[in-house]
């Protein structure tokens, strides 16, 4: 046949035949189904096919005609020209034989898959999915087509080439019109509508990092996520292990589905309560579609971007579309950090696209119909987008949705234009008017952030290949797991610092004795309880689930580096903030030498939350395959208390493989360092809490903070004397403590007693390693 070529004859390099979507469905279709990755068969209309089409019709000249003079910044201009162009197409005549092949061509499908078969109608245009632009949503596709109604959705496939927001996306990208050609590519349709879909990519669609995909899924057919009418459900997958363990999961509010219409094509309808409360794929099946999409990202040795379907009458799992990931592939080496200068309260919360700041005046639009009110450099504050936004998108300052998860259609633009949006943020349009001035953060993980008033920020670049190899090894402190996504590239060599407390609060927000004891509780905390732990039965599940997908996120961003977790280390009176820590425990004096650290972990009243802990490590190492992650103990007054926590953690993990060290912040750590370091595999310093013990100083006291200074020489002299301690044992030494990050004399001084480990904040990364380079050949190390 002259126009239609079956999935089994395309490859990769028919793009300017097929266009890019049908290019790599024919690549994965011909090659990848003997790896396994299975693809539904169907066949495509060449852009021959198209020119023919159009030429039969003698639409060429009055296409140019209409563009010459077409101003694609004026909205109304740019729809009266595009909607005149579609019409002409969308009343073209078929030539004869071009009608001939393409019904041929389904017969032949319907000879695979039976009389019944349905097709997805998709337009595939020939300067598409490439790794510099991806096109996405710029032209149409028509779901659950029928014999009888194919030929008129071709047509409309073609007409979408004209577009509004085809024709404004192509003059911004300095595409010719009449270069780019489209090719409609006809797919099995997969029974989603029954099933589920999503989509994935193969690298964090927000930070890059590679070390993970991210999987989004909703009931029915995959086009709401898209459209960013629902929040779905999200899993990250850790990439880098034989059987892609899930390492984080979130429900999504997943109140809408699209399924078959009656008369043929889709409708949406409203999910039942069952379906709101469960994920719409199994473990098992988020670890299969992970391992495809590790497997399409491997043949085309790029991060990729990829629709999939779960047929629900087979119950089986497809790849429909896939295409390079065009955000982080064409970023160049360079990491541009944002710091908000104020320590306001957010007024909004949601899911944060990008890491910039900005900041604004908003505009609310409700309907599309309305985008010509828009202003240059506004705030786009609306329900949630469509590819009819587009036009206005691109002059944003920044993009707000109240609907929408981080691969809706707002989300995707946002990445590829780089401009910070947050989605999923409800009460935007209630509590914001146009007019407002806001500033909007992403600076802090993958919540996004929305402050009232225009507020001060700064840009620091940082050009990362510049950064020199060091000797002894620099890390990174990490409070928050989002933080560790979002800092994965910062060129470090592991975690030194991977604090607990941060998860405890910010998303297990629950004392853990409460869970462990809730059958037991008051029924208002009870209620608290239940709230935020509505999927689980045992609550003490939940505490391990959470801690163990906050380690993971920080695991994996730095994998394969060691990343040194520290248990938990909350005083009483910051464990009394916690739902129900009023219970359990008791008010101290001064509880920074208090009820703390280690001495809690073997107490009786503490013991069983501290299995919880230990149980949240064994997850993270044997379920989820994070082995690079060790552990650390602290504030461990006596060796005697060292046996005891140990003993605990070897009950629990049978590893040999897992380091267990301890942190040295109390001076019993130092004088006493030859039995720590029989108990443990080595020490690292923290050196606020060292100083305060050393000078007899409560840091939290405001009146001698002058006094508490990590320079002084006797916090020095205890410091050298471990150091010297550890290396006479072959023992690991680092510091994790706050001296480095400021005072570049103590990165010297560390260096030149050959500490092996200096971790800082992720602020300080940069200078650090360049002050421990300069050591290092000053002490010709």
């Amino acid at each position: 046949m002259r126009y239609i070529k079956f999935f089994s004859e395309i490859s990769a390099e028919d793009t300017l035949l097929v266009g890019g979507k049908n290019a790599n469905l024919g690549e994965m279709f011909s090659k990848l189904a003997k790896v396994g990755v299975p693809v539904p068969n169907g066949f495509a209309i060449t852009a021959e096919g198209y020119d023919y089409f159009i030429k039969f019709n003698n639409l060429e000249e009055k296409i140019h005609n209409i563009l010459k003079d077409l101003d694609t910044h004026n909205i109304e201009d740019l729809h009266r020209g595009g909607e005149e162009i579609r019409n002409l197409i969308k009343n073209g005549e078929f030539p004869e034989d071009l009608k001939n092949e393409i019904l041929f061509a389904f017969q032949k499908l319907k000879e695979e898959y039976g009389e019944n078969l349905t097709v997805a109608v998709r337009s595939s245009a020939t300067a598409e999915d490439l790794p510099s632009a991806s096109f996405a949503g710029q032209q149409e596709t028509y779901l659950n087509v029928s014999e009888k109604d194919l030929l008129e959705k071709v047509k409309y496939c073609f007409a979408s080439l004209f577009t509004d927001r085809a024709i404004s996306y192509r003059e911004d990208k300095g595409f010719d019109h009449f270069k780019v050609k489209l090719s409609v590519g006809i797919q099995k349709m997969v029974r989603s509508d029954v099933g589920s879909s999503g989509v994935m990519f193969t690298i964090d669609p927000d930070t890059g990092c590679p070390n993970v995909i991210v999987i989004n899924s909703v009931f029915g057919l995959g086009e709401l996520i898209v459209q960013g009418k629902v929040i779905p459900d999200e899993f990250i997958v850790f990439k880098n292990a034989d059987d892609f363990p899930i390492i984080f999961k979130k429900l999504g509010e997943k109140t809408k589905k699209i399924i078959y219409a009656e008369e043929g094509g889709v409708k949406e309808i409203e999910t039942n309560e069952k379906e709101r409360k469960i994920f719409a794929l199994s473990e098992e099946e988020v670890s299969l579609i992970a391992k495809y999409g590790y497997l399409i990202e491997k043949h085309y040795s790029k991060a990729m971007d990829i629709e999939w379907a779960k047929d629900g009458l087979e119950n089986k799992l497809y790849i429909v579309q896939a295409r390079p990931e065009t955000v982080h592939s064409a970023k160049q080496n360079v990491w541009y950090e944002y710091r908000l200068k104020t320590n306001a309260e957010p007024i909004l919360r949601g899911i944060a696209i990008g890491s910039q700041i900005t900041s604004g005046k908003v505009r609310i639009i409700k309907d599309v119909k309305n985008i010509n009110e828009f202003q240059q450099g506004e705030i786009l504050i609306t329900e949630m987008t469509d590819p009819d936004w587009e036009p206005i998108m691109k002059i944003a300052k920044g993009i707000i949705t109240e609907k929408g998860g981080r691969t809706c259609h707002a989300a995707i633009v946002a990445r590829e234009l780089g401009i910070p949006a947050i989605v999923g943020v409800s009460g935007a349009l209630e509590r914001l008017n146009t007019g407002d001035k806001i500033t909007i953060d992403n600076s802090q993980g993958l919540e996004g952030k929305i402050y009232r008033g225009l507020l001060d920020y700064e840009v620091i670049e940082h050009k990362l290949e510049e950064s020199p190899q060091t000797k002894t090894k620099v890390y990174v402190n990490i409070g928050e797991p989002d933080e560790a996504l979002e800092k994965w590239y910062l060129p470090v060599k592991g975690v030194g610092l991977a604090r607990e407390e941060f998860i405890i609060a910010s998303e297990i927000k629950i004392h853990p004795n409460a869970l462990i004891d809730y059958p037991n509780l008051p029924e208002e905390i009870k209620q608290k309880i239940d709230e935020l732990t509505k999927v689980y039965e045992d609550k003490r599940v939940y505490y391990i689930d959470k801690l163990a997908e906050g380690i993971a996120k920080i695991g994996v961003a730095f994998w394969p580096n060691e990343v040194i977790v520290r248990f938990s280390d909350f005083k009483t009176n910051e464990y009394r903030n916690l739902i129900g820590g009023e219970i359990y425990e008791p008010k101290e004096e001064n509880p920074m030498i208090g009820f703390r650290g280690a001495s809690r972990y073997y107490h009786h009243s503490f013991r069983k939350t501290f299995e919880l802990e230990v149980l949240a490590i064994k997850k993270v190492r044997e379920e989820m395959k994070l082995k690079n992650v060790s552990v650390m103990v602290p504030f461990c007054r006596t060796p005697e208390e060292g046996k005891k926590v140990v003993e605990i953690i070897k009950s629990i993990i049978q590893d040999s493989e897992l380091k267990i060290y301890v942190m040295c912040e109390i001076p019993s750590n130092v004088l006493l360092a030859d039995e720590f370091l029989e108990i443990f595999d080595g020490m690292s310093i923290g050196s606020n809490d060292l100083t305060q013990m050393i000078l007899g100083i409560d840091r939290d006291n405001e009146i001698l903070t002058g006094i508490a200074d990590e320079r002084s020489p006797a916090v020095l002299k205890m410091i050298e004397e471990v150091i010297k301690k550890c290396k006479e044992k072959n023992k690991y030494i680092g510091i994790c403590g706050q001296a480095p990050s400021d005072f570049p004399e103590i990165v010297e001084f560390l260096v030149k007693n050959k500490i092996d480990s200096i971790s800082v904040n992720p602020d300080a990364v940069i200078k650090t390693i360049e002050v421990v380079k300069d050591a290092e050949n000053k002490f010709k190390i």
